[in-house]
């Protein structure tokens, strides 16, 4: 287990923690223990934070236990992840850790997305409302959980529902609303549900998801994932987000709305160029009398003027009055006579347009008010199921990218054993090059000659001891995680945790030294099944002391059944002098150089053999590359040889 890998501690606290204890593996123990008043003696953990650390460490995943075992993890993690359409499905994956349990469920499931070419785009996190709506919520209750998303007002003593009519959208809970509550608002007992007193939030979430909605339903039946895809079909999905869409009459309305005034104004023009049109062909048909009297009484001739300008007007003012009415008539509303004037020239009334256009929002915000409130009731009973299937569309897509992986790797699915492993062609997927397979195998699940359970591995630098410890732990964490290994076919005995130790960075101080020797101590005498792949471990000190210690740890592993411990070393004869163990030495062996000047090796360990570490090759290969004087040294160093 890895402290700062434990849920709630991250790199502050772990460094706390070390600090105090000495070192992380004191650290631990203490957390195991349940050690509460050292615990709450370091610097920022309170009493509680302690108690939830203990219960934290607990509960803690062991299966990744050291530093080393969580970077290949996350490094497998990330080439899987490298496969997923959508940011949403990487995050996801890299959350993942080994499972105790459910490995066998889960190996059946990815087995059927490692046989479908189903892929799924455009998957992100579900929307949150972030509206603030207008509705003001008055309750003689507190209701805290909606006021981040509207008004809460809590009535004054004597104040009355007439108090409250000031604001347009009002929910009023619980006794002493009207009867007849006004357009926009919403009269409901102090038992309603949060989602029946602001039912603008339900329809805000289904609208501002509504397209990733849709992708629920987009979904193909495929035969191998037909069950898995029926578990997140929400029945009736699409004809509800149909209905998010305004009906015909408010979409009526609200274009009525928008062109109110833009079709004032043309009838306005329209009407005073009828009456234009109709005074330049008028004709007066005056007598000769009458022209004689016009001569002399000019009122005569602006009678006749003024009555027939006046009934151009009229003419002019009924058709307006024809085609606005038409016009407004979706609406049930009608135009008032005194909306036009009877002079010249011809106008439509500023204020009666005004009042108009409020009419219709008030009508608008009467009929969206009675659809919302229909429409939450038959929503809210689905919100939660669309969230659960939106999450478990989320978790098909997860699966269906272990399975591409799979696929575009040669991956197969693992035989979980009950101990030990035997890898068939198996590969190092992260090495930045095509991967030689390798076949490799140790205890109960390797072929006879192979079954032990102790082993030290031999041989050349850069010949890929180190790459096989990290293909072995590959297999084992991708195992453990119900997931395919990157091998021909593959057995991998159940562990309760893996130990990956990195080749140390050089002779430890005395301190530094214990600790680590206290730790490799705790693992190798614990009698829970494990696997520990050791690099170099003699590196903690010098070769002498490091082949006894090493020896010393060796036997005391073997005595454990279930547990598999191999080492890379380069002391395997000294370690083999110093403990009576009949130990099995494996070797990878450079033959020589090709024309690149690159090693020569079988990936494959020579079972039984001790390799050498073929350091002349090395030198071999710096004379051909050196030049002037550090040749002449390499070349008489290779001479020693």
């Amino acid at each position: 287990m890895v402290l700062q890998f434990m849920p709630g501690i991250g790199q502050k606290i772990s460094q706390k923690l070390t600090q105090h204890f000495g070192s992380e593996h004191l650290a631990l123990m203490a957390l195991k223990k349940g050690d509460f008043k050292q615990l709450t003696d370091v610097e920022g953990i309170s009493e509680q934070k302690a108690a939830d650390l203990i219960d934290a460490a607990k509960d803690a995943n062991t299966f990744l236990a050291t530093k080393e075992a969580v970077r290949l993890h996350k490094s497998i993690m990330q080439h899987i992840a490298a496969c997923a359409n959508n940011n949403v499905t990487k995050e996801n994956l890299m959350k993942l850790q080994p499972a105790k349990e459910f490995v066998k469920s889960r190996q059946d499931f990815i087995k059927k997305t490692m046989n479908t070419e189903l892929e799924i785009n455009g998957l992100k996190k579900l929307n949150k409302v972030k509206t603030r709506f207008k509705r003001v919520v008055v309750s003689s209750m507190e209701i805290r959980s909606l006021e981040p998303y509207c008004r809460v007002i809590k009535p004054e003593s004597g104040e009355t529902w007439q108090d409250y009519t000031v604001f347009k959208e009002v929910t009023w809970v619980g006794d002493g609303g009207p009867l007849e509550p006004p357009s926009g608002w919403i009269v409901v007992p102090e038992t309603a549900s949060e989602t029946e007193i602001l039912p603008e939030f339900t329809l805000e979430w289904f609208q501002i998801n509504e397209k990733l909605l849709r992708k629920i339903d987009e979904l193909t039946e495929q035969d191998e994932l037909k069950s898995e895809i029926a578990k997140i079909q929400v029945e009736g999905l699409t004809s509800y987000l149909d209905q998010l869409k305004d009906d015909e009459k408010i979409t009526q309305l609200k274009n009525i709305k928008d062109q109110l005034w833009t079709m004032a104004k043309k009838l306005e023009t329209d009407m005073q160029k009828e009456v234009d049109e109709a005074m330049s062909d008028v004709n007066l048909q005056l007598d000769g009398s009458d022209m004689l009297r016009a001569l002399q009484d000019t009122s005569t001739l602006q009678r006749k003027l003024k009555q027939q300008t006046s009934t151009a007007i009229s003419k002019a003012v009924e058709n307006a009055k024809t085609v606005f009415n038409s016009f407004l008539s979706p609406s049930g509303m009608h135009c008032p006579d005194q909306a036009f004037s009877s002079t010249w020239p011809t106008k439509i009334s500023r204020q009666i347009m005004d009042q108009m256009d409020q009419d219709l929002e008030q009508l608008i915000h009467s009929l969206l008010a009675q659809k919302r409130t229909k429409l939450s009731k038959q929503l809210a009973p689905i919100k939660q199921k669309c969230e659960l299937a939106w999450e478990n569309l989320i978790q098909l897509d997860m699966w269906l990218t272990v399975g591409k992986w799979a696929r575009e790797n040669d991956a197969t699915m693992p035989q979980i054993t009950s101990s030990g492993f035997h890898i068939q062609n198996g590969r190092h997927l992260l090495i930045g090059e095509k991967p030689d397979p390798i076949s490799y195998g140790m205890g109960e699940s390797a072929s006879k000659e192979d079954c032990q359970e102790v082993t030290l591995l031999t041989g050349a630098n850069s010949g890929g001891k180190t790459t096989l410890l990290e293909m072995i732990a590959y297999h084992f964490i991708l195992a453990h995680m119900g997931f395919p290994v990157p091998a021909e076919n593959a057995k991998i005995g159940h562990i309760e945790s893996l130990h990956v130790l990195a080749k140390a960075g050089g002779t430890q101080s005395a301190g530094a030294l214990e600790q680590t020797l206290m730790q490799l101590a705790e693992v190798v005498s614990s009698p829970t099944a494990k696997l520990i792949l050791a690099d170099e471990l003699e590196a903690i000190t010098e070769p002498g002391a490091g082949a006894k210690i090493i020896a010393g740890m060796l036997e005391a592993a073997n005595k454990h059944e279930h547990t598999c411990m191999l080492l890379v070393t380069h002391l395997a004869k000294d370690i083999m002098d110093a403990t009576e163990l009949d130990l099995r030495v494996d070797g990878i062996e450079a033959k020589g150089l090709n024309q690149n000047l690159e090693l020569i090796v079988d990936r494959n360990p020579r079972r039984n053999y001790l390799a050498r570490s073929t350091p002349e090759l090395i030198v071999k290969r710096l004379v051909q590359r050196a030049s002037g004087s550090s040749q002449e040294v390499f070349t008489s160093i290779l001479e020693r040889f």
